[in-house]
This record gives structure tokens, sequence and C-alpha cells, in this order.
């Protein structure tokens, strides 16, 4: 099926050789913010320090935490485990505040630390003893604190995580409808943790059936358990298969529910809906038309336009770039040179680019590189716009990953989507662009590009040369390049590794700077 294959293109005609697919960069965006949120604001797995129930543990607990032996908590967290195996074995009076008591305890071992000894509980058999007070009938207490024990558990290491196996079942029967909340939630929590592994266990989980039921959690407005279905589902559905996506997008009421929470919801809940959002569109076609029909762009605009909440705004913009980087009928769709929103796009754009925060200029400049590269309108209102002479500040100032996103949009503002007239197939000029941006200084930043060892910037700045050796009014090019030093960024091309570069830069100092170059001077 086309949407398996996210087979939407990138519209980019200066970069010829690169490889213009659209859905691609997208997936590989989705897997590159899935490692960031691990070690970023947003980790992929959370340790639970406050319950569903609103307990928490006692802050004196985590500070004395800070120098006790590793090996005392150990030890205490066994002998909690093996309390636990005398409550459950417990048949008589109080039976189930025994077993609440030591669950109790354990979780509080289990969130004391930074690195919880989960090992330790492994070892000693808390996971048979946590799946039996799973089970249906317990009261809910009891349900609450085996889940948050799991939980934790679950946010350990990878082996630890998967040692949860056993309990996903009943963890996946207790998001049901006939579930208390909190106990729901904290069984969400424990999955989204499970889901934030890695695939094998995305798959798993998927298999079992636990999509459908935390998407239904999204549907009712209470705050904390939206935003904890949200979160694990955000995990889940994470790929590279889209088939979680789609199934996802289709559930009867989740699409009215993420505009509902993107347009009233606080920051905290809109940045996991948000969140929600990337992935859909991301990863799956159907999806991204959904969303692009409905009021979710424009309420993404609006967020970008009012929050200045980093965690929000970092996966609002990049879901607002992953509807544009659609096909190009869908870029079409949603930005029409003259409509209020689209306007409104590039000011949130422009907003990005000012701030002081790295990954929100990237993001923006990546947004802006497939506007850029498509129709002649669509080029004209970035070229009109604030946005360049920021966009060219950018690429002589600012890190490499955002000069390089920088240069795809400068570039493509410089190349017409009408294909090439001549047979060698360079891309057609548009050449006011192209004089204005070359006099307004970029051209020193392509050619730094060209001497950096990163292929893809190597090749952009070449392209953006040839354009600029082609291009310019009365064969000013090659006295441009040789003032900023390029013909010695292209010689360093003669012998190498990579062929696509060797034979470009040898073909246009050949070209351009042969045996009579200068002698007209």
């Amino acid at each position: 099926m086309a949407d398996d294959n996210m087979a939407s293109h990138r519209r980019d005609p200066i970069k010829s050789s690169v490889g213009n697919v659209a859905g691609q960069r997208r997936r590989q965006n989705a897997i590159t913010v899935g490692k960031e949120r691990r070690e970023s604001l947003v980790r992929a797995k959370r340790l639970c320090r406050v319950g569903t129930n609103g307990d928490s543990v006692d802050p004196l607990d985590s500070e004395m935490m800070i120098d006790e032996e590793q090996s005392i908590l150990e030890a205490q967290t066994s002998t909690a485990v093996d309390e636990l195996n005398s409550a459950v074995a417990h048949q008589g009076k109080g039976a189930w505040q025994k077993r609440v008591s030591a669950l109790r305890e354990l979780r509080r071992l289990l969130s004391r630390s930074e690195f919880p000894p989960v090992d330790a509980a492994l070892k000693a058999g808390a996971i048979p003893l946590l799946v039996q007070c799973l089970s249906f009938g317990s009261p809910d207490e009891q349900l609450l604190e085996a889940a948050w024990c799991l939980t934790n558990i679950a946010a350990g290491k990878p082996e630890e995580t998967k040692a949860l196996l056993p309990a996903l079942p009943l963890l996946i029967a207790h998001l049901g409808e006939k579930s208390s909340s909190p106990v729901a939630e904290q069984c969400a929590w424990a999955i989204g943790n499970v889901a934030g592994e890695g695939e094998e266990l995305r798959n798993i989980l998927l298999s079992q059936g636990s999509l459908p039921p935390l998407a239904r959690m999204m549907l009712p407005d209470k705050g904390s358990t939206v935003k904890t279905a949200a979160w694990a589902l955000s995990n889940l559905i994470k790929g590279p298969n889209p088939k979680a996506a789609n199934e996802l997008i289709r559930v009867e009421g989740v699409l009215d529910a993420i505009i509902r929470h993107l347009r009233k919801a606080d920051d905290e809940l809109a940045t996991e809906v948000a969140w929600v959002v990337v992935y859909l569109s991301a990863l799956s076609n159907i999806a991204t038309s959904m969303l692009v029909k409905s009021d979710v762009l424009q309420l993404l605009v609006e967020r970008l336009a009012t929050s200045n909440s980093l965690q929000l705004l970092i996966p609002v913009l990049r879901g607002l770039g992953n509807l544009i980087a659609g096909d190009s009928q869908t870029t079409h769709a949603v930005i029409v040179p003259g409509n209020e929103i689209t306007g409104n796009i590039i000011d949130v754009l422009v907003k990005c680019l000012k701030s002081e925060h790295r990954v929100l200029k990237k993001e923006a400049a990546w947004v802006l590189s497939n506007i850029a590269a498509g129709s002649i309108e669509h080029k004209q209102l970035i070229y009109s716009s604030e946005a360049v002479p920021l966009l060219i500040r950018l690429l002589s100032t600012a890190p490499f990953d955002i000069r390089k996103e920088v240069a795809y949009v400068l570039g493509n503002l410089c190349v017409s989507p009408i294909a090439p007239t001549e047979g060698d197939g360079k891309p057609t000029l548009i050449l006011e662009h192209l004089v204005s941006l070359v006099g307004r200084g970029c051209l020193p930043g392509f050619i730094d590009l060209v001497s950096s060892a990163d292929t893809e910037a190597a090749r952009l700045g070449l392209q953006f040369m040839e354009l600029v050796l082609r291009g310019m009014p009365n064969g000013e090019g090659p006295k441009l390049v040789e003032k900023e030093n390029g013909i010695e960024a292209m010689e360093r091309f003669q012998f190498h590794e990579n062929e696509d570069l060797r034979n470009m830069a040898n073909s246009l100092v050949d070209k351009y700077f042969g045996e009579d170059y200068g002698l007209d001077d």
C-alpha cells in the first residue's frame, strides 16, 4: 500500500542528488525526535514519584538517598519483596491490608532514587507477585500500588523493562472502563514506559490490544488521565511501521479529541497531544490527510503564536512541519498565498527563527525549506517576508545543523519549480531572488558548507555555487566565487572519495575556471 511506504515526495529542486523524499525525512525526524525525548525534558520513559491518586514519595526519602549506599537500598528492596511474598500468601483476616502495606513499602523503595533498585526487586521475584496483585476483584488501593511498582520497574534498563511481559495482559485489561481512573491511568503510565523501550515491545503491546483502550482514554476531558494516555500513545505509535498510527486516527472520536484538547487544554496536556500529532503526521498519509482537513493546522499555528513553553513549542512546530511536508497537493492545500492562516504560518516561523532556542530555529528552517521548495507563489511568500534577513544571518552565524537547513531554504528560493528546458537538467533560475540573496551576502555561507566534512552540506554548497556561476548577470559569478575562496573550496574535491561531489566540483572548476579564465581582465 502507498501509505505503508509513505510515498509522498519532498519538493526539493536544488536537492537533485540527495533524494527528494519528504516522507522519508518525516520518518527520520520522528525517529530522531524519539531519541531526543530520552535525553530531553520529555523522556521516553518516566519514573513515577507522584501516584495517579495523588500520593507521593516523602521528599526526605529522596534527599536521604543521595548518600545512602546502593547495597543497603538493594537489601531493603529484597526484604520488601520477601514481605510481599508473605503478604500474598496470607489468606486470613486483614490479608489485603497486609498486601497493600507490603506493596507500598516496595513502591517507596522503587521511587526513592533516580536509579531505582529494579534489579534487586527482579532477582527477589517481584514480577509474579505484582501480577498476582493485579488480579481482577482486588481493591483499587492494591491495584494502584502494584501498577505503580511495575511503572518504575519499566522505567529501568531494557532487560528490566522486558521483565514486565507477564504483566502486560493485566495492565492492558485494567485500562478498560470498569477500572477506576487512577488505576487505569497508572496502568497507562506503565504501558507507556514499556512502549518507550523500543519497537519489539511496542509490537507486543499492539498485538495484545493496548491501542484501542488507550485511545478511548483520550476522549474525556479528564486532564491528568488524558495527558498520561496521550504520552503513552505517542510512545506506542512512534513506528517505524505506520500501522499503529493508521489504527489510532481511525478510532472514533480521537480526531475530535485531539482538536478539543489542542484548543482548550493547558500547556502540559497540549504538549502530550501535540506529540501524538507529530507521530501521526510523520508516519501516516491517512492521518496527515485527516489532520490537514480538520482544524488542527490552525490550532497548531495559534499555539505557536501564543505560547512561550519550549516543551510545547517543539512538538507543535514539528507537527506543523510534518503537515506542510506532505505531498505537493497537501502543501498547496495548506499554503495558499493571501489566506490569513498562511500569513500566520510565516509569522510563527519567523518567531521561531528569532528564538534563542536552537531546536526551534532548526525546525522552523526545516518547515520553511519545504514551503520554499513549492510553487513560485510559495517562494515569493518567503522571499518577501521578514524570514529572509534572519535566514541570511543564520547562514553565517548559526551552528552547523541550523546552517544546513537554512541553506535548503535559501537555495530553493532561487530555483523555479518549472521543469528545466535545457538538456542538462539543471534547475531553472529565479534570477531576481538569486541576485538579491547574493547581493545580501549569502554566498560565503554556502562556500563554508562546501568546505565542511558533511557530504549533504557540501553538495548543497556546490549546487548553490553552480547557480551563482551560471546565473549571475554580466559573467560576475566566477569573480564572486573566486573572491570568497570558492575555487580552493572546490579543489579539495579533486581526489575526493565521493564520486558525485568529485565530478560536480571538477566540472565546475573546468567549466568556469579553465585556461581562459581571467584573460578578458
